[in-house]
């Protein structure tokens, strides 16, 4: 399972929210909740994410064995 915790975190401490990543970092309010739940996203949402928040993987996504 992936668990998106990290990316909430990071946020927090960036000072960056939900309405920055629709605004400015093309991530619509659908992603937002399907990060939310756990939910699959794509890898290019990924990819935005890290670079709206100039960060690394690792810092927003984690991989929890079952």
């Amino acid at each position: 399972m992936i668990s998106f915790d990290k990316l909430w975190k990071t946020m927090e401490n960036k000072g960056v929210s939900t309405y920055y990543l629709r605004e400015n970092a093309g991530i619509d309010s659908k992603t937002v909740r399907r990060l939310k739940a756990g939910e699959n996203i794509e890898t290019k949402t990924l990819d935005k994410l890290c670079t709206a928040l100039n960060c690394r993987l690792e810092d927003i996504a984690e991989y929890i064995p079952d």
